[in-house]
């Protein structure tokens, strides 16, 4: 039976990945959306994109095809600083529910 997930939950988690695991996960996929949305807002194609960035063509290929375990926190958050973008991570408790990490322009 299928379960449903709720909007603020790590759906990384909820397939059973350890919470540090998912939460490595879940910043990474983050990251990779917005800077898919970046390259795309600006039709750029994958050659232009890794100029832009100063990275390869097929890591451009690995961002904007999802697969997150080919792509690091440290050159995602490069390449949002290089677009203008702004990584804030806020850390807390574990026994808060909340921890964020936030992009502004």
């Amino acid at each position: 039976m299928a379960r449903k997930v709720k909007a603020n939950e790590n759906l990384f988690r909820t397939f059973g990945i350890s919470s540090a695991s998912a939460r490595n996960l879940q910043i990474r996929s983050t990251l990779m959306i917005e800077l898919a949305k970046f390259i795309e807002h600006r039709g750029m194609t994958q050659v232009q994109a890794a100029d832009y960035f100063g990275v390869s063509q097929p890591y451009i290929s690995d961002l904007m095809n999802g697969r997150i375990d080919r792509v690091s926190i440290d050159k995602l958050v490069t390449m949002l600083d290089r677009a203008g973008q702004s990584v804030t991570v806020k850390v807390g408790g574990k026994s808060e529910r909340r921890r964020s990490a936030s992009l502004t322009e």
